[in-house]
């Protein structure tokens, strides 16, 4: 007797795994594919993201200014009121107006005062943006990453002075 027990316990053992495996395989086979799907997915992601950083830096150095403005910029005349003005027109910083050109805020102020001139590359970079307007000129600010959230000007309270007494 003890034999038949054994055998009958071996025979429900061998089915339970024969119904095991017919029910995980399928579960298996499922979950194979979809990770192979993710690893495909994530490489796609993994070259989109390479690109578009890729594309983002060169937009940026476009933008920026100086390198696109090689060309010579013969002919074309200068004067510090011309870029206060052009600055103020735009409602842009020193600072704004400096990262749109390419150039320093400090070399702004010193065209502006006329202390110094812009070479012939910065020069070129001042003409293309004279042709912008203050929404383009925001927008390119903005791509650079160099903009800042204006700020409202808060107007100052007129203080009187006191009067000199007559004695």
């Amino acid at each position: 007797m003890p034999d038949l027990a054994a055998t009958l316990k071996e025979e429900i053992r061998r089915l339970a795994r024969k119904e095991i495996k017919a029910q995980t395989t399928t579960t298996k086979q499922t979950v194979s594919q979809y990770r192979r799907e993710i690893a495909k997915l994530k490489r796609r992601l993994g070259d989109q993201e390479r690109k578009l950083s890729f594309l983002e830096t060169r937009e940026q150095k476009r933008l920026a200014g100086p390198q696109g403005a090689e060309e010579s910029a013969t002919g074309v005349r200068f004067s510090a009121r011309s870029v206060r003005a052009q600055r103020k027109r735009l409602r842009l910083s020193a600072e704004e107006y400096a990262k749109l050109i390419g150039v320093s805020a400090q070399t702004v102020y010193l065209w502006e005062h006329g202390k110094s001139r812009p070479r012939d590359a910065q020069l070129a970079a001042l003409v293309k943006v004279r042709s912008l307007g203050r929404r383009e000129a925001r927008a390119r600010l903005e791509a650079i990453g160099a903009a800042e959230p204006r700020k409202p000007l808060k107007r100052r309270k007129k203080t009187r002075r006191p009067r000199a007494r007559k004695s």
